[in-house]
């Protein structure tokens, strides 16, 4: 599935360049003037990862960062700074205020597709992992995810169904748990709808995972819910 990027950058030129380049890439991308576009977008839609210039104006990328880090949804949604300040002082508050990556400008637009393409496939096995392994998931990751799904769900009705890009197959199980996790249960609160164990309900849903392609729970609802897939 394709990720959805938040770029958000108030010099126009390189905001369009960057973002035909990450569109030529495959990305999805959204771009935003300023972190108050940026704040008010995100509250109704759910960016797999946000690049963002530092040196702006009114809300800068540090403050930008903090207002992520302090909401529940985005506290490890992975976060790119790409600024024209590269001293090491700067990379290093940028780094304690919890960014994943720091490019300056000038940059090599390869280098930033290389490192989105990295961060987003840490996430993804991070996440596939923890469900595989049966490993206690990371608690505000998993808080997160079942955030990102409430607002998914609220704007349900006003999301435009295609027919799936592949033949999808799935068991009546496996339906059965898409259904529940589309409607943002947990897997504790699955099981006990199922009358199963929490550890079956997690096998289902790396196995919904690797059928429709995608890596997180967040991803997977949105699928369902592009495709008509979630009774």
């Amino acid at each position: 599935m394709t990720a959805q990027l938040l770029l958000v950058d108030d010099e126009p030129g390189l905001r369009e360049a960057v973002k035909d380049y990450l569109e030529a890439s495959n990305f999805n991308v959204q771009v935003a003037s300023n972190a108050s576009d940026a704040w008010d977008w995100m509250q109704q839609n759910n960016p797999d990862l946000v690049i963002s210039d530092i040196m702006m104006p009114q809300v800068d990328g540090y403050q930008f960062l903090k207002q992520l880090r302090d909401d529940t949804r985005f506290k490890t949604l992975p976060v790119i700074f790409l600024t024209a300040k590269g001293m090491t002082g700067d990379r290093i508050q940028g780094y304690q205020a919890g960014v994943d990556a720091y490019l300056p400008k000038p940059f090599d637009p390869d280098e930033l597709v290389a490192i989105v393409e990295n961060l987003l496939a840490r996430r993804a096995a991070k996440t596939t992992s923890s469900v595989e392994e049966g490993e206690t998931p990371d608690l505000a990751e998993l808080a997160s995810q079942m955030a990102r799904i409430e607002a998914l769900l609220t704007q349900k009705n006003a999301i435009t169904q295609t027919s799936p890009p592949f033949n999808i197959d799935l068991t009546p199980r496996e339906q059965s748990v898409l259904n529940l996790v589309a409607e943002g249960l947990m897997n504790k609160e699955i099981a006990r709808r199922l009358d199963t164990s929490v550890r079956n309900v997690e096998k289902y849903v790396s196995r919904l995972f690797s059928k429709t392609g995608t890596n997180s729970r967040t991803e997977l609802v949105r699928f369902a819910l592009e495709h008509g897939l979630a009774n």
